[in-house]
């Protein structure tokens, strides 16, 4: 099979800016992308530089950027992938930032480890060291991890994430992850500890823009964007949640749900904010010519009003503040 790679080059200890080079690669028809790198430094060019390790999609530790899309070099076959993007195949590293280039696609991800870091990813509980048995859970009580546990860290969604390319605190959707991991995991007796730090505005929740595009770019199906909205119920639940324009911002969408059946987005806004509506003035007019917003006396309701409210009442899981 005839390949063809574009890959990112750059060395910034005697490189001014980057540059590609095409490699023109004949392989097996099963190849995956790490092979097709694994040829280019041992029979071409051994300046190249990229992570390895197990390659079983395990380690998470090739993961770069193909054709724009994160993915983990081990687990992405190149038949598929020039199907899929194009007999060129343009690699880089998860980040192509001058200041986070160590070489070519090696990256420096210290604040992806620091993040990491930061929710404690670990079981936090009282065990006895030198235990007899093993300390046996439940399989319902497995199964609300949601694979959760299935994370490798290979940064992927991480490096994806829309809500980091502005807000460079937010923990990001690996972090929050494996917070919920561990605060769906019964044996753990820091759940509070960890909805405490991820309610926190600027690094929490709350910051996620739901782009989605972590879940496009997962490798072992973890959904870290399913994970944080379990994460928000949890917050409520454990009556944590601090009150301030997010926390409101979520219960206005039960007030006008319930109210309406459907999405009231004129006083969700007044509801989230309160005197400081003001400042959206601009957009409300805007909205208000174009029909997204209406005033209180002409919103309209759901044909099925009595059957959504019922299933809110049935799935709410903490009452709302007046």
């Amino acid at each position: 099979m005839k390949v063809v790679l574009k890959v990112f080059r750059f060395n910034p200890e005697n490189e001014d800016k980057p540059k590609y080079e095409k490699y023109e690669l004949d392989l097996r028809e099963d190849a995956v992308l790490l092979d097709a790198l694994n040829e280019i430094k041992w029979k071409i060019d051994g300046t190249l530089s990229y992570r390895r390790s197990c390659r079983h999609g395990i380690c998470g530790s090739c993961a770069v950027k193909l054709n724009g899309k994160n993915v983990l070099a081990c687990k992405t076959p190149l038949k598929k992938a020039i199907e899929d993007f194009g007999e060129e195949l343009v690699v880089e590293p998860l980040s192509n930032k001058k200041e986070k280039i160590i070489k070519d696609l090696v990256i420096d991800k210290k604040d992806f480890w620091d993040k990491n870091h930061k929710v404690k990813p670990f079981l936090i509980a009282e065990i006895d060291e030198h235990p007899k048995t093993e300390n046996l859970i439940k399989p319902e009580e497995v199964e609300a991890l949601e694979e959760a546990d299935y994370c490798i860290a290979c940064g992927c969604c991480y490096y994806a994430c829309e809500s980091l390319r502005e807000n460079k605190e937010f923990l990001g959707p690996q972090a929050l992850a494996k917070t919920y991991r561990f605060s769906a995991d019964k044996r753990d007796n820091a759940k509070k500890e960890r909805l405490s730090l991820v309610d926190s505005l600027g690094i929490g929740v709350w910051d996620c823009v739901k782009c989605q595009a972590c879940i496009e770019v997962c490798p072992k199906g973890v959904d870290p964007f399913t994970k944080i909205t379990h994460l928000h119920n949890q917050i409520f639940e454990e009556g944590i949640a601090k009150k301030n324009v997010a926390t409101k911002h979520a219960e206005g969408f039960v007030h006008s749900i319930k109210k309406h059946g459907i999405l009231d987005e004129g006083m969700l806004v007044l509801y989230s904010e309160g005197v400081n509506v003001i400042r959206h003035l601009p957009e409300a007019f805007s909205m208000f010519a174009k029909g997204k917003i209406k005033f209180p006396w002409n919103m309209p309701k759901s044909d099925q009003l009595e059957e959504i409210q019922k299933l809110v009442e049935i799935s709410q899981t903490h009452e709302l503040k007046d």
